[in-house]
């Protein structure tokens, strides 16, 4: 209970020092969490990442589910949630900037990823930044790899509609703020 209420303030505090990167005012919750992992085809994954993996509230559930053979890469930009990702998932390669994606595969020795989950608060970021950021998960991506994203409104819609075939979109109510999971497939 102490080490959710710590999460919680820790979120907190880091979204009032850059609301722009961070997103919310809280980390996701077991609901949100569970509904993005429903739609991973664990028969098919041997490699996944996360993107704004924050304090691990999504990447707790991701590495409890995931099976022992399979590569996770989480992506954290800020420093001191990426160190404590780092100590709380020693299994997991930790990188700093989804933008490099691309990069992250090459020095993990993985030509493309079967799953990419995504916390991204893309409304947040400039359109060339949104844009680069969807050009690295399509090209990442394996054919039929699979994109499994929240947002709290449906803005991005027309622009993941673009780049990826939108399969499902789900509303989560029991998340603070609620949210939009888009379930997403490469084209």
């Amino acid at each position: 209970m102490m080490k959710a209420v710590q999460e919680k303030l820790l979120f907190l505090y880091k979204f009032s020092q850059k609301p722009g990167e961070i997103g919310s005012v809280t980390p996701s919750s077991a609901f949100l969490a569970k509904k993005m992992l429903q739609y991973v085809p664990w028969d098919e994954v041997k490699q996944i990442a996360e993107l704004g993996a924050g304090t691990g509230a999504i990447t707790k559930h991701l590495v409890s589910n995931a099976p022992a053979n399979v590569k996770v890469l989480l992506f954290e930009k800020d420093l001191y949630l990426r160190s404590s990702l780092t100590r709380r998932f020693p299994d997991c390669s930790c990188y700093a900037d989804a933008c490099k994606l691309q990069l992250a595969l090459h020095n993990e020795g993985v030509e493309s990823l079967d799953c990419i989950l995504s916390g991204l608060p893309f409304f947040n970021f400039s359109q060339p930044i949104r844009d680069q950021l969807l050009d690295q998960i399509t090209v990442s991506l394996r054919p039929g790899g699979r994109f499994i994203a929240f947002q709290y409104s449906q803005q991005m819609r027309q622009q993941l509609s673009e780049k990826l075939d939108i399969e499902h979109v789900h509303f989560v109510p029991l998340n603070l703020p609620p949210a939009f999971v888009y379930v997403c497939r490469k084209k």
